[in-house]
């Protein structure tokens, strides 16, 4: 365990650096979408393959886990990540100015450039997270996961709300100038919020000196742990289901519902409303702000599955009855219950996560999260493309549309009963019970001799 733990300002700084980094990943998962189909009229399957190859290039995100952790500091593969992923964004926008005169090298440029987006990622998404796993204590893992991932939140709105703005009328100059502006902000935000928070590098465990393991067999070692690999195996399941609504929500609520452009978009703001709600109970649950705990994560992240799976139940009655007159489904509603849902879910989840990364062989913390999070990346990568295919698949097959979506979002629902299935069996080994959160604060870390045997399960 490191000499001190992180306060929420050392906290707020950490979101900081993740709200700089929504800000680059936003303008080219986003903007230069929008860039390449409506200004420059390229298929819309362009910009998805591009940022396909960005969750592809995540996979990476084991092995720069375990060079952080051979190396002992977080801070250098944070700010290294954020500098690679700011050229890459620029690296991006100048590609995407160049399929304006020459397509062909414009593509090959961006293909190379959305492969450095999520190295860069990669390094430090992960970097980030394990510090965060390691600094953080037990009964702030929750809000301090809610605090993180609202700064990203805010950085993703505030950036698409100023860069849409900055662009108008577009030109590739302004594009380029635009995403120069956020790639250098980004460094130099994450600069300042880095300096002096980590403290010096701690020393190595004899055993690690004595012989530093490969890649391969450090990353055979996590997965021979029963914890993480049920836990990389969640982790995959619960995010194809939670990913795999994001392309078909506003389809089906226009198809369906006749809902406009602009009130499919409004449906889409009421679901991040859902989840920040469902973010901020989540967050004050699992915490002792209060002096009180209600629920572990463990419960909160089974709870979430099987709340999200219940609302998206709903929107299979909503595929049936949403074109009847006489029985309207309050869509909106049922939206806001799945973002709530879905919000409650992923910050249990993520605090989980922060507890799990530090359970098992020490000096694998990097790994374990690395690990955790490419499952995430290629889950999120293949989910939202599944999703928009099986609908499409099943309108062919079933001919009616609302049925066609219900199909969709009922295989989404019992993807998410499986994963609050997995959650509940997570961690039973050999004792067969779970160690919960509101134990954490008294019962002292587990020795190097029992470790192994030590019972998991805390989202977050």
């Amino acid at each position: 365990m490191s000499a001190h733990t992180f306060g929420w300002a050392s906290i707020a700084r950490l979101g900081l650096v993740q709200m700089a980094l929504g800000a680059i990943v936003v303008l080219t998962t986003s903007t230069l979408n929008r860039v390449m189909v409506v200004e420059l009229a390229l298929p819309a399957l362009l910009p998805g393959l591009l940022v396909g190859v960005h969750y592809a290039m995540q996979g990476l995100r084991p092995r720069m886990g375990f060079g952080s952790d051979l190396g002992g500091r977080r801070t250098p593969w944070i700010m290294g990540g954020m500098i690679v992923l700011a050229s890459g964004g620029l690296c991006a926008a100048l590609a995407t100015a160049l399929m304006a005169t020459h397509v062909a090298a414009g593509i090959a440029a961006a293909v190379a450039a959305f492969c450095v987006i999520g190295i860069g990622v990669s390094a430090c998404g992960t970097s980030l997270l394990v510090l965060l796993a390691k600094r953080v204590a037990p009964e702030r893992r929750a809000a301090a996961a809610t605090i993180v991932w609202l700064m990203m939140i805010l950085g993703f709105a505030l950036t698409a709300g100023l860069a849409g703005k900055l662009l108008d009328p577009y030109s590739s100059s302004r594009l380029i100038a635009v995403t120069t502006t956020v790639a250098v902000i980004a460094v130099v935000v994450t600069a300042l919020a880095l300096y002096r928070l980590e403290g010096p590098k701690q020393a190595p465990i004899e055993s690690d000196v004595q012989s530093k393991p490969r890649f391969v067999e450090a990353l055979r070692q996590v997965w021979d742990e029963p914890a993480a690999r049920q836990f990389t195996v969640f982790v995959f399941v619960s995010m194809l289901a939670y990913s795999a609504q994001d392309l078909i929500l506003e389809p089906f609520a226009g198809a369906v519902f006749g809902y406009t452009p602009g009130q499919s978009t409004q449906l889409s703001g009421i679901q991040h409303g859902g989840a920040f709600t469902g973010m901020l109970i989540a967050a004050l649950a699992g915490s002792r702000l209060a002096g009180r705990q209600f629920g572990s994560l463990r419960a909160w992240t089974i709870g979430g599955c099987i709340a999200s799976a219940l609302a998206l139940a709903g929107l299979v009655m909503a595929g049936t009855v949403g074109q009847s007159p006489s029985a309207a489904w309050p869509l909106q509603a049922n939206v806001f219950l799945l973002g709530a849902a879905n919000g409650a879910f992923a910050i249990a989840a993520i605090a989980s996560m922060m507890r799990l990364a530090g359970e098992g062989r020490e000096q694998r913390e990097g790994v374990r999260m690395g690990l955790w999070g490419a499952a995430q990346a290629v889950a999120f990568g293949v989910g939202g493309l599944a999703g928009a295919l099986a609908s499409d698949i099943a309108r062919w097959l079933i001919g009616h549309t609302g049925s066609a979506y219900a199909l969709v979002f009922g295989l989404e629902a019992v993807l998410f009963i499986v994963s609050a299935w997995m959650a509940a069996r997570i961690g039973q080994s050999d004792q067969g019970e779970f160690q919960i959160d509101r134990d954490d604060a008294r019962t002292p870390a587990p020795s190097a001799t029992n470790r192994y045997r030590t019972p998991v399960l805390d989202r977050g």
